[in-house]
């Protein structure tokens, strides 16, 4: 009985140590985060998170290694489904990053900055530098747009998904936006964005 009490502990802590550091390297990035801020964070004194986490490396990696999952993990298998079409892959990608973001609307934030500044490690995360350009997705736009190059598609989909939620904070500022209001476009992109890039397609 002990020692279950002592393992729902140690989880627990270990769990919570995990939270507050997603918090901090979303908030301030990896070089700028301190063991200290994560501890304060956690509510936990230093040497215990030093106990759980022998390094900040290590846990920025247990952190970088989940936020890389969610932005990319469900991408993979769609853009290599051969039983879909282009289309069905665009409104399958566009729903799901909608709904991602939504719901971590910091994910951008923290994911394209590591990126910039880790662009080795996105690379060991995804096991290999040309994972996209030979994709099913990229073959089948070749396909249907052989003068240009594919990557204007992808390219123009992943930022019409991602770049409303970097601009938001800002467009709330100056007041041209409200949460409900925000919310009630994002959900409406969902079918406008599959239908301009089908648009930017059949131009072509």
């Amino acid at each position: 009985m002990k020692k279950k009490a002592k393992a729902e502990i140690d989880l627990s802590t270990e769990e919570k140590i995990k939270e507050a550091a997603r918090k901090v390297f979303t908030r301030k990035g990896y070089a700028a985060t301190r063991t200290r801020d994560i501890a304060e964070e956690a509510g936990l004194n230093l040497a215990l998170l030093n106990y759980y986490f022998r390094s900040k490396s290590k846990l920025f990696e247990m952190i970088m290694a989940e936020k890389m999952q969610q932005f990319f993990g469900f991408m993979l298998p769609v853009i290599n489904n051969a039983d879909t079409s282009v289309q069905e892959k665009v409104e399958l990608i566009t729903s799901k990053y909608m709904e991602l973001l939504m719901e971590n609307p910091d994910l951008p934030y923290f994911v394209l900055s590591e990126i910039r500044n880790t662009p080795d490690y996105f690379m060991k995360i995804t096991d290999s530098g040309n994972f996209l350009s030979k994709s099913i997705f990229i073959r089948q736009i070749r396909e249907k747009a052989p003068g240009r190059n594919p990557f204007h598609y992808l390219i123009n989909l992943l930022g019409m998904c991602v770049f409303p939620f970097i601009m938001n904070p800002v467009l709330q500022k100056m007041g041209a936006l409200d949460e409900k209001t925000f919310a009630k476009m994002m959900k409406e992109r969902k079918t406008l964005i599959p239908a301009w890039i089908k648009s930017m397609l059949e131009e072509d």
